[in-house]
């Protein structure tokens, strides 16, 4: 007998929703094709689906022909790439998540200021990459304790620190207590810029892990997010995997397993869940229970020329449920 536990919430956050309705609207007020730089969100069947509709997706904005429609990915852009845009004449739609934006307001607030910046997030990632960028000097970037420790700044009185939103909340909690004791005096963000969303999917996952021989989570191998959820389990000693999809479950993974624990990180869209508990329930899988989570509410307007503000609203409303 083996059942089968759903974490609540799992799947898309609003800041997905939103960049995903924004090539959509894009797509269908100027028609194919729509360019879009880097992946919209890091899920290979959302891409693939846009593609289809005729999204091209590009890194640098040199292949986007002038005077064309391109839409910046939900994980936001350097000062350096609005700039390039402006100059090459492009068409631009901004589907940063509004989250990432708040982060990029607050470096740009703090360097106004006269403040170092520094970052806690992972090399290389295109939301560390843009917050960096949201300043040309100034800023450092600190992926873990070791980190924090070798860090040499110009002034310890003089400085901040911003997270990814999209880190594990227990490594967060690690590395920012870190530099606290290495430097009393840094300014932190008013308000944890780990966005709702990945604190409520790590939050079930720690729920529900517990309970589980095997957990399974379905994400993209780049999505930080997922990643996250995956070692939330591992660190509570549950087994798991992230998968993108029910055709990498392997059947040995499942020998002798009673309880099977299944999320999904905020780039993953429901249907391959649905489609991950098909394949188990082919596979011996005899009842599925969903379990009790926080309810999100959140939405987010669209930019201004896709007839986002009449239909949805101005405001960005973040209820009390969400955390």
């Amino acid at each position: 007998m083996m059942e089968l536990l759903l974490a609540q919430p799992r799947g898309f956050c609003a800041g997905v929703d939103r960049a995903i309705e924004i090539v959509e609207r894009a797509l269908a007020q100027f028609g194919a094709p729509i360019y879009v730089r880097h992946e919209i969100v890091h899920n290979q069947y959302v891409v693939d689906g846009l593609r289809r509709k005729g999204a091209i997706f590009i890194e640098e904005l040199s292949d986007v022909p002038s005077g064309n429609t391109v839409v910046f990915s939900a994980h936001g852009v350097s000062q350096d790439v609005r700039q390039q845009a402006e100059q090459l004449g492009l068409n631009v739609f901004d589907a940063t998540c509004p989250l990432v934006t708040k982060v990029h307001v607050e470096v740009a607030k703090m360097r106004r200021e006269g403040r170092e910046i520094i970052m806690v997030g992972h090399h290389g990632h295109p939301e560390v990459e843009g917050t960096m960028g949201q300043s040309e000097t100034g800023m450092y970037l600190v992926e873990n304790v070791a980190d924090v420790e070798q860090l040499a700044v110009a002034d310890p009185l003089r400085l901040a620190y911003v997270t990814q939103t999209t880190l594990s909340v227990d490594d967060a909690a690690e590395i920012t207590a870190a530099l606290r004791k290495r430097f009393p005096k840094i300014l932190e963000p008013k308000k944890s810029d780990i966005c709702y969303a990945t604190q409520n999917r790590q939050d079930a996952v720690k729920v529900m892990a517990p309970q589980c021989d095997l957990v399974l989570i379905i994400g993209s191998p780049s999505s930080s997010n997922s990643n996250r959820l995956r070692e939330v389990s591992a660190r509570m000693d549950v087994e798991a995997y992230l998968i993108e999809n029910a055709g990498e479950l392997k059947p040995e993974w499942l020998v002798n397993r009673k309880r099977i624990g299944i999320s999904a990180g905020a780039s993953a869209p429901e249907i391959l869940v649905q489609e991950l508990m098909t394949a188990l329930k082919a596979m011996g899988a005899v009842s599925i229970r969903t379990l009790d989570g926080v309810e999100e509410r959140v939405q987010f307007p669209l930019p201004v020329g896709l007839g986002g503000n009449e239909e949805r609203g101005s405001s960005v409303g973040i209820s009390h449920e969400v955390r």
